[in-house]
């Protein structure tokens, strides 16, 4: 059965207070249910690694042959592949060596995922990002669908920058900036990721209008 990131009434009301333009565009988009594989961290780190620095689209070209031909990606499993076999999914040598360290940390007991459910988001962010080929973008990724923490708002993420450039009618994004238009949405930053990501998605039939943009 399909699980999607929860939230409700309460955050989006929540968000809504905190911002006149958030408010237009969660009214109009209705509510949106976004798939996670809460809980299963290490196939979520694997999934982000594959789908670092790549479109959209072809991640989830790569996704989909990947649980065609295997499934869910478990340790045990990925440790019976060979390092072609893992390439021949569509991703690269450097990523396949990076789900290699990580597969044998796993397995050696050295990383155990299951630890970071009782770590705060900045130790979570501190733990993952000790680990081959993991930064603060991957971390941020398991946090939000692997899990499900309620915080979580990625500046390094280009489609939620491009959602809010595109709802604030902003030309440039600075981190700086970032923060101040989205700090004020906490604790529930990643319901509003949902609907950045959403309006940001070029198939997204709305585009809202404001009397003024931000200066």
């Amino acid at each position: 059965m399909a699980q999607y990131f929860p939230y409700g009434q309460t955050e989006t009301d929540y968000l809504k207070t905190k911002d006149p333009r958030l408010a237009q565009l969660i009214d109009a988009a209705g509510h949106i249910d976004r798939p996670i594989k809460n809980g299963d961290i290490y196939a979520g780190l694997v999934d982000s690694i594959i789908g670092q620095q790549i479109s959209t689209a072809a991640h989830n070209t790569i996704r989909r042959r990947v649980e065609e031909r295997y499934g869910s990606l478990t340790p045990g499993k990925v440790n019976s592949l060979t390092d072609a076999e893992l390439q021949a999914l569509g991703t690269t040598w450097r990523k396949v060596s990076y789900i290699r360290d990580l597969t044998d940390r796993v397995l050696s007991g050295q990383f155990d995922p299951e630890v970071l459910t009782d770590l705060s988001d900045d130790e979570v962010v501190k733990s993952l990002c000790a680990l081959k080929g993991i930064g603060r973008w991957t971390a941020e990724m398991i946090m939000t669908f692997s899990m499900a923490r309620p915080d979580v708002l990625s500046y390094g993420d280009l489609a939620i920058c491009r959602g809010i450039k595109k709802l604030y009618g902003l030309e440039k994004l600075s981190e700086e900036t970032f923060h101040d238009l989205t700090d004020k949405f906490s604790p529930y930053r990643t319901t509003a990721a949902l609907y950045f990501w959403w309006y940001a998605n070029p198939a997204c039939p709305l585009t809202l209008s404001f009397q003024e943009d931000i200066p």
